[in-house]
């Protein structure tokens, strides 16, 4: 009798360890699944990011390739984005009505 509440003690001992063990690591251990799949949503985030990022470095290499490959367009470049002008020469912006310029 003793032999068989001893057998049922053990095995309700590894149950019961085994149940807090699956709680700790649920909810109160540092790396708990809630953490988990915040750690994987921010991961994805940051990589949608980081192909963003690697597409807009792309254009603007190509733009500045164009840009620096020969006097005259960066002269056009400098005119159009920072309006630049030559002495004695008036420019004008023309823009919509949401005062944004006509040309881009």
């Amino acid at each position: 009798m003793f032999v068989q509440k001893l057998i049922r003690l053990s095995k309700n001992f590894y149950v019961v360890t085994g149940v807090i063990l699956f709680a700790w690591m649920l909810g109160f251990d540092t790396n708990d699944l809630g953490t988990q799949f915040r750690n994987w949503w921010k991961l994805r985030e940051l990589e949608t990011d980081r192909l963003y990022y690697e597409e807009e470095i792309a254009k603007i290499q190509q733009q500045r390739k164009e840009i620096f490959g020969s006097a005259r367009s960066q002269e056009k470049f400098a005119r159009e984005n920072y309006l630049m002008k030559k002495n004695g020469e008036e420019v004008y912006v023309l823009v919509n009505e949401n005062n944004e310029p006509i040309e881009k």
